[in-house]
Parts: structure tokens; C-alpha cells; sequence
């Protein structure tokens, strides 16, 4: 019997990577693989929510929780990929220094409008600028893209000038430049992980499937997709 099309849901950051991925897969097993990719937040609700989903891909802290709270199964957790977080301008505009933290801090404090994610990296942005003592400074200048939307989308857009995200959410991202990475000394790498829902009726084929992805074969997959394999 064909095992049934598995479904999955994931944050943002992650939906280019998953989408190839998964095309791999089911060309190598013959298995459908629908990733729906969400905010991170509300991915994390929809499966608390008991979704009928057979897999969840999120931040390695979010599948912690998920664990913890029994809606994933805590032996199926598989790291997948590390994502570095990338600065990005409005295509044409002026490439500020980003290449040391101190030339980064200075970038920081002459944009205009700062945009940044709901998600992991957006979190260890803030704590960044605190650990500065800037965070008053640029609080009326920053910008948190809603749920679902890239931050590249807001920087295409001239919403906001300078722009921090996943480098895999901004490498093929139109209308915008990538100036660079976080420089060394406040590097902002998130893993995200992939587990097993606790309401899956298919438990052997989605760690099959997490096998897959976490395997050597996968990880030109990920470093074209701008990550690292975990």
C-alpha cells in the first residue's frame, strides 16, 4: 500500500531548503512530502493545537517545547541545518560597513528604520543591541516584519532600510542587496530542527524521512539553500 502524501509544517526560514528537500525525496522513495511554512509561532500553536500534522520544523528551542509539552515525540528530534543571520539593503542603495561589529554598531545607529523577524534571530538581534546599550536609541526605528512576511520583503519595499534575517530568507530574495553576515563577535546562528507530531499516523515514514534529510546526501542540498548542515 502507497504510504499516504506526509505533511508538514515549518517556519519561514526554512521553506526553500524543505521544498527542495522534499522534491529529492519523494524522486528517491516515490513518498509525497507538503510542507506548509508559517510564522514560527503560529507554526508552534497549529501543532499544540493537535493539526494533523505528521512533522514540525522549527527553531531547536521550539521543538524543545514541543517535546516537553508531548506534542512531538522527544527521540525523533533530528537537528537539520545551522542559518546565519544576513544584513540586507534595498537593491541600489548605499552598502553600508558591516564587516566588524563595530563598523555594524555604527550602521546600526545611522539607519533610519531597522526591520527584523518574529522569529529566533530577531530575538537575538534585540539582546544584541541591549548588550550595546543602544536599544532606547533604536527603538522607534525598529521594525518586526508580521508573521509570514520575509524581512526582505519590507526592505524591497523601502519599509525599512536596513534589514536582519536568516541568510537563507534573503539570499534569493529580489529587490534587495546582501551586504554580508553578522560580523565575528555577534554572530546570530540559529539551528532548527525537525521531530515527529504526536499525531501522526505515519511515525515510521517521517523518521524515515528525517533520516533523509539529515544524511550526507542532503547537505548540498542545504548549503545551496544558503545553511549549513547541522
Amino acid at each position: 500500500m502507497q504510504t499516504p502524501v506526509i505533511r508538514g509544517i515549518s517556519s519561514m526560514a526554512t521553506r526553500q531548503v524543505l521544498a527542495e528537500l522534499a522534491a529529492a525525496y519523494r524522486m528517491q522513495r516515490g513518498v509525497a512530502v507538503s510542507f506548509e511554512s508559517v510564522g514560527g509561532v503560529d507554526a508552534a500553536k497549529r501543532v499544540q493545537a493537535g493539526e494533523p500534522f505528521d512533522l514540525v520544523v522549527l527553531a531547536a528551542d521550539a521543538i524543545d517545547r514541543l517535546v516537553a509539552s508531548g506534542h512531538v515525540v522527544a527521540d525523533s528530534k533530528a537537528d537539520l541545518v545551522r542559518s546565519t543571520v544576513a544584513i540586507a539593503v534595498r537593491a541600489g542603495a548605499a552598502r553600508p560597513d558591516v564587516g566588524s561589529e563595530g563598523a555594524l554598531r555604527r550602521a546600526v545607529l545611522a539607519a533610519k528604520t531597522l526591520g527584523y523577524s518574529t522569529g529566533p534571530s530577531g530575538t537575538e538581534l534585540m539582546k544584541l543591541f541591549e548588550r550595546w546599550g543602544i536599544a532606547d536609541e533604536v527603538r522607534e526605528r525598529v521594525v518586526q516584519a508580521p508573521p509570514g512576511v520575509p524581512v526582505a520583503q519590507l526592505v524591497a519595499e523601502g519599509k525599512v532600510e536596513l534589514g536582519f534575517q536568516q541568510y537563507s530568507e534573503m539570499a534569493h530574495a529580489f529587490g534587495i542587496a546582501v551586504v554580508g553576515t553578522m560580523p565575528p563577535g555577534c554572530e546570530i546562528v540559529s539551528t532548527f530542527a525537525g521531530a515527529l507530531c504526536a499525531a501522526s499516523t505515519q511515525p515510521e515514514a517521517v523518521r524515515d524521512l528525517l533520516d533523509f534529510m539529515r544524511s550526507p546526501e542532503a547537505a548540498l542540498t542545504k548549503r545551496r539553500q544558503g545553511m549549513e548542515p547541522a
